[in-house]
C-alpha cells in the first residue's frame, strides 16, 4: 500500500500526476475513505473525462463502492463534470464522484466529490475524507464488477437545459457559433440541446486526445489562438472554449476578440437580472474583477465574496439567494439549477443574452464596459520546485506609486490601491504554482504590475 499521505485534496478534490500518486492502489484508499464516510446501502454515481485511463480509474473506484454494499450507477461513457453533478441531483443519490483532473495538465488526473445538491463537497467533508485515509481494509468487488450499472446520463441533463434556456427567444436567430471543446468531455452536448433551432454550430478539438494537443485544456487565451482566427476568419458571432470536463468557460466576439471570462460573469450577471427580471446576490472570489462590485452596486444586488475554489460559491447558493456567482477561471453558476458551475450552461446564456438585446456580444461588452469600467485583468503562474506560501514581511506598502489602501490575506494576499488597481498571490491548491493576479483600468500599468509581482516572487521567494 502506498503512503496515504501523498493524497491530499486541494480547491476542487484530489488530484496527481497518472502513475505518480496518482495510481490505482491510491485510488483505491480515497474510494475506500469514501465508502467509510457513506456507509453501506448508500447510492453512489461515477462519471469521468477524456483523459488518459479515466474510464479505467473510474470502474476501479465504482468497485470500490460497490465492494461496501452501495448502489453504483456507473457512466458509460465521458461526462462533463456538470452531467454528473446533475444527475446526483435530480436522481437523489447520496454523492457522486467525477475522475477528472480538469484543466490541468495531461500528465495528471484527479477525483471530484459531488454533495446531494450537486455541489462540491465542502472542506469539513474532505477533511472528515482524508482522516479515514488507509484506516480500513479495501474492499474490492473487481471479481464481480459486471453488477455495476452503467447507464446513461446525459439524456436528463439536456432534458433539463432546454428546459431552462429560453429556446423560444433563440430558436429564430441565426448566430453562427464555433465551440472549442478543447479535446475535453464538453464536446457536442450542445447540438442536442439546440436541435431545432436556426443556430449553426461548429465545432474544433471535439475528438478524443488524452494529450490535450499538447497543452493544458484551460480556456486562457494563450491556448485559445486557433478558435480566436477562425472566430475572426470565418466571421463567427461566437466562439465558446470549454475546459476538460466542460464545467468551464471563456468566449472569443466576433472579430477574434477575447472575452475574459470574469467580463461573462458580469454579463450574465446583468442578463439574469435585467432581461429574465431575477433577483439574488452575486458571488465573486477574492481574485475576481472589481467591475463585478460596480455591477452589483448599480443592481442593488448582494455581493459576496469567497476564497478561491467553486465549493465556496457552492455553499453560498445552497445557503443564500444566490442569482449568479462565479470563479476568475471560469467556472459559472446560475439560480435555479445546481450550485455548481457548467461551461455549456454559461455559454448558451451568452446566446440568449445576445438574443434578447438583439445585439452581438462584442457590442454588449462594449456598452457594459461604458457604464461600469474596463478592466485590465491578468494572471500568471510560475512553476516552482516546491509548494510554498506567501509572506506579508516582504510585501511593499505602494504598487508602482500607488498607495496599498487595503490588504485582504484570508485566501492568499492582495494587495488594493486608491485608483482600485491590485496585486495579488496565492498558492495553487492543486500544483506546486505561485498564482500572480493582478487588475487595472490600464493595459500598461497592468502588465508593470504583473512584472512586479513576479520579481517579488523570485527575489524573495515568497
Amino acid at each position: 500500500m502506498q503512503d496515504s499521505n501523498e493524497i491530499k485534496f486541494g480547491t476542487d478534490g484530489w488530484r496527481g500526476v497518472i502513475a505518480g500518486d496518482f495510481t490505482f492502489q491510491n485510488l483505491k484508499i480515497v474510494s475506500q475513505a469514501v465508502a467509510d464516510y457513506l456507509g453501506p446501502g448508500k447510492k453512489v454515481a461515477v462519471g469521468y473525462d477524456t483523459r488518459f485511463m479515466s474510464p479505467d480509474f473510474a470502474k476501479i473506484a465504482a468497485e470500490v463502492f460497490r465492494g461496501n454494499g452501495m448502489k453504483v450507477l456507473l457512466s458509460d461513457r465521458p461526462i462533463p463534470t456538470p452531467v454528473l453533478s446533475f444527475t446526483v441531483k435530480s436522481r437523489i443519490l447520496d454523492l457522486g464522484i467525477m475522475i477528472t483532473a480538469s484543466h490541468n495538465p495531461a500528465e495528471y488526473n484527479g477525483f471530484k466529490i459531488k454533495m446531494p445538491s450537486g455541489g462540491a463537497a465542502p472542506p469539513e467533508v474532505t477533511e472528515d475524507i482524508e482522516r479515514r485515509l488507509g484506516k480500513t481494509p479495501i474492499k474490492d468487488a473487481g471479481g464481480v464488477s459486471g453488477r455495476i450499472k452503467k447507464e446513461d446520463l446525459i439524456g436528463d441533463y439536456i432534458k433539463f437545459i432546454r428546459s431552462y434556456i429560453d429556446l423560444k427567444k433563440i430558436k429564430h436567430k441565426k448566430f453562427k457559433v464555433l465551440v472549442d471543446s478543447m479535446y475535453g468531455s464538453g464536446d457536442s452536448f450542445i447540438v442536442q440541446i439546440l436541435k431545432g433551432t436556426d443556430i449553426k454550430l461548429e465545432f474544433i478539438r471535439n475528438t478524443i486526445n488524452p494529450s490535450f494537443g499538447g497543452i493544458g485544456p484551460e480556456p486562457v487565451e494563450e491556448n485559445l489562438a486557433d478558435l480566436k482566427l477562425r472566430v475572426k476568419k470565418e466571421k463567427f458571432d461566437l466562439g465558446i472554449a470549454l475546459d476538460g470536463d466542460a464545467d468551464r468557460i471563456a468566449c472569443v466576439a466576433g472579430g477574434g476578440i477575447f472575452i475574459h471570462p470574469q467580463k461573462i460573469l458580469g454579463l450574465l450577471s446583468l442578463h439574469l437580472h435585467q432581461d429574465r427580471g431575477w433577483r439574488g446576490g452575486i458571488v465573486k472570489t477574492i481574485a475576481g474583477t472589481t467591475m463585478i462590485d460596480h455591477i452589483a452596486k448599480f443592481l442593488k444586488a448582494k455581493l459576496y465574496e469567497t476564497p478561491v475554489g467553486f465549493k465556496y460559491i457552492s455553499n453560498l447558493m445552497e445557503t443564500q439567494d444566490i442569482l449568479i456567482g462565479g470563479e476568475e477561471a471560469g467556472g459559472m453558476g446560475v439560480k435555479g439549477y445546481i450550485p455548481e458551475r457548467d461551461g455549456t450552461i454559461a455559454g448558451l446564456l451568452i446566446l440568449e443574452m445576445m438574443a434578447y438585446r438583439n445585439k452581438d456580444i462584442l457590442k454588449i461588452l462594449n456598452e457594459t464596459e461604458k457604464q461600469f469600467g474596463k478592466y485590465y485583468y491578468l494572471r500568471e503562474d510560475l512553476r516552482l520546485a516546491k509548494r510554498i506560501e506567501p509572506r506579508k514581511e516582504h510585501l511593499p506598502a505602494e504598487l508602482l506609486g500607488e498607495k496599498v489602501v487595503q490588504i485582504r490575506d484570508y485566501d492568499g494576499i492582495k494587495l488594493i490601491c486608491e485608483d482600485e488597481s491590485w496585486l495579488m498571490f496565492r498558492a495553487s491548491g492543486t500544483e506546486p504554482l505561485i498564482r500572480i493576479y493582478v487588475e487595472s483600468k490600464s493595459l500598461t500599468q497592468a502588465k508593470k504590475l504583473l512584472e512586479f509581482g513576479k520579481s517579488l516572487v523570485l527575489k524573495h521567494a515568497l
